[in-house]
């Protein structure tokens, strides 16, 4: 399955999720190529809203594993929630992923003010 397809099968929170999550990252390059005090000063709520993004989307995907479970007990329980639970993770990875190269970002932002010129 390509990851255009599964993009396509994703729910709209999975997504919006997804798309939150990446905000810090492009704040964090906007900084580290024009470094200025208004960029640095939106980078602590969006990476409070990515980081809330990436958490509402895991939650939201792991709610969506037990209302399954719930709804089809007879099928094995490992075989339902594996899968899921995998899917349910990912806003989580790509949400710190993204938080990791936007502070990473930001220090070399801060880097680049400090130097002498």
């Amino acid at each position: 399955m390509s990851l255009l397809e599964m993009l396509s099968q994703a729910s709209l929170v999975a997504l919006l999720s997804l798309v939150v999550t990446l905000l810090p990252m492009l704040a964090g390059v906007a900084y580290a190529v024009r470094p200025n005090e208004a960029r640095l000063a939106v980078m602590r709520p969006v990476s409070l809203a990515g980081l809330f993004g990436a958490l509402a989307g895991t939650i939201a995907g792991v709610v969506n594993i037990l209302r399954y479970v719930a709804t089809r007990s007879p099928e094995p329980l490992l075989t339902t929630l594996a899968p899921g639970l995998s899917e349910a993770l990912v806003p989580l990875f790509v949400g710190c992923a993204s938080l990791t190269v936007a502070w990473l970002s930001v220090a070399v932002g801060l880097r680049r003010t400090t130097l002498p010129a």
